[in-house]
């Protein structure tokens, strides 16, 4: 269905020449991915242990299925920032159910509603989306050396154009070339380890790598090292940790977050992280006991160590927000490392609820900055150092001191950014927190205690520059002012009935414009399930528990 949609958005790319039917795309977009999570949910009943598809290329489980759904959901999510405009007028006289069926309000809206805006006129997004997209989803499902190499280059190949599609900013061009140039550093990485992986084992099937990992007496010592295996899945991982920005390899990262448009940043923040990790998840599980003095998962939980500390000590001296967030997610990926390197059934549960609940976290804050910077659409500064920041229209806020004294303008998108912010730094009774103490009640059980307290004192450490965000927000007065030309202008709007007669000329105030249901919606929905799933935990648990049950009883 994916690559159905991929082809028939090529063909009518090819043939449209108004860049501002991007928008359509998106909405287009969304649809087939609506109707891909429909056939995947409708498939879930009916795929227990797994199947095998393409001669063992790919194959299908429950934890695929439910990720794949999960993939469809966030991308939805964040299309729905380029398919709609972002701000609408909002008169409340005019806004009844009986109003907006029965009539219609026409206004002169290119600047209110942004229609000039860069982030719609770019025709080729969605469509580069849709293929980053099925290489996450293939990347998941993958069970062959040579799938996963394709999937993972169709990814990041995606992800490379993305962060560059802005072609008249200097900024995004430069990330998305820091992002190519190490991104295919990493690549070098894993097509080494696969090719080591070749040459030790003889196979490029994982299930036949499985089956060699996993016998465990010493009979094969007398013509076979089991280093060898060890060194090569060894070299394998660090491409992809590489790829999902962990320590020592996370350099990239903030870099690449900071220069690229803050729609795109989004995107890239979530999805490549997602598909990874699931991969990593059956990898480590089937190789986890492998007959080896020193196993290669070992080095995961270095990994895990150095992201914990060097995500939150370095984020503390950062003064631009998408940094302080790459740092963020740093952090947040040591703790995901420290859960998937365990391979216990607590360890993989807390894996799959933690990846599920920071994506959603994650993509709820990143949502919330580009409305507010949309929100300023009314208000000038005289802030020498903010008129005076690159690419603002691309990603209107970039430091953490444009945030002063949001509370004041906008009170609702404030206290959701908050309740984000919280939950990122494991504030009870918030969603963040259950996944934090799930990850560190698995450690503990395992026995890693050197670990957990690293985990529990870098979390506190933490919560120093997440504070810093929250205290900038609540704690000081805004040094934003209303426009002085708009303060006493009347703008004018006209309404009509379901024939094209007019019925009423109306005036309306700039402070008549809101922000556009969608993202409204969107917000309040996630900025909701982080706050109250201490009421609604039970499915989102149960689930968890099921999908790691059939995992190791497969």
């Amino acid at each position: 269905m994916i690559i159905l949609s991929i082809l028939c958005l090529l063909f009518s790319n090819a043939v449209t020449l108004r860049r501002d039917m991007s928008i359509l795309f998106n909405r287009i977009a969304i649809i087939a991915l609506a109707y891909c999570f429909l056939l995947d949910f409708a498939s879930l009943s009916f795929i227990n242990k797994g199947v095998g598809l393409h001669g063992g290329l790919l194959h299908l489980t429950n934890i695929t299925q439910i990720f794949h759904i999960f993939v469809f959901i966030i991308t939805m999510l964040i299309l729905q920032l380029t398919s709609f405009y972002p701000r609408k007028v909002w008169v409340k006289e005019h806004s009844s159910l009986r109003h907006l069926l029965s009539y219609k309000f026409v206004y002169y809206r290119t600047k209110i509603i942004n229609k000039m805006g860069e982030h719609l006129k770019i025709i080729e997004y969605p469509l580069i989306l849709l293929f980053v997209v099925s290489g996450a989803i293939f990347l998941m499902s993958t069970n062959d050396l040579v799938s996963i190499f394709l999937s993972i280059e169709l990814q990041s190949y995606g992800l490379y154009l993305l962060s560059t599609i802005y072609r008249n900013s200097e900024l995004a061009t430069t990330g998305g070339l820091i992002y190519f140039l190490l991104g295919g550093l990493s690549s070098c990485f894993i097509l080494f380890g696969t090719s080591l992986l070749y040459a030790n084992s003889g196979t490029t099937n994982m299930d036949g790598l499985y089956v060699i990992t996993s016998i465990s007496d010493g009979a094969m010592d007398s013509w076979y090292k089991p280093y060898y295996i060890n060194f090569s899945l060894l070299i394998f991982s660090v491409g992809f940790l590489f790829k999902v920005s962990a320590a020592p390899f996370h350099f990239w990262s903030p870099d690449v977050y900071d220069a690229i448009p803050t729609i795109v940043t989004t995107f890239v923040a979530n999805i490549a992280k997602i598909s990874i990790f699931i991969l990593f998840l059956e990898i480590v599980y089937f190789t986890s006991n492998y007959f080896c003095e020193y196993n290669w998962t070992f080095a995961l939980l270095m990994s895990s160590l150095l992201s914990l500390i060097i995500g939150t000590v370095v984020g503390l001296t950062q003064f631009r927000i998408k940094r302080l967030l790459a740092y963020s997610t740093i952090s947040h990926v040591g703790f995901l490392l420290l859960a998937l390197s365990i391979t216990s059934i607590e360890s993989i549960q807390a894996f799959i609820f933690y990846l599920m609940q920071y994506s959603i976290s994650n993509l709820n804050a990143f949502v919330i900055l580009v409305t507010i910077g949309f929100s300023f659409y009314f208000y000038v500064t005289e802030n020498k150092e903010h008129k005076e920041l690159l690419d603002k229209n691309n990603s209107p806020i970039q430091l953490i001191s444009q945030l002063k004294g949001y509370f004041y303008i906008n009170p609702f998108l404030a206290l959701s950014l908050a309740i984000t912010i919280f939950s990122f730094a494991g504030i009870p009774p918030l969603l963040g927190f259950f996944a934090k103490q799930m990850v560190l009640s698995a450690a503990l059980d395992s026995g890693y205690i050197f670990l957990t307290l690293i985990a529990v004192a870098t979390s506190v450490i933490g919560g120093v520059y997440y504070l810093n965000v929250v205290k900038e927000i609540f704690f000081y007065k805004p040094e934003y002012k209303i426009n002085p030309r708009l303060i006493d202008r009347k703008l004018s709007g006209h309404i009509y009935d379901k024939n094209d007669r007019l019925v009423q000329n109306l005036e309306f105030k700039y402070n008549n414009i809101v922000m556009s249901s969608p993202i409204s919606i969107t917000i309040a929905s996630i900025t909701l399930i982080i706050l109250l799933f201490i009421f609604m935990n039970k499915e989102w648990l149960s689930m968890g528990t099921i999908l790691v049950q059939i995992l190791f009883n497969s």
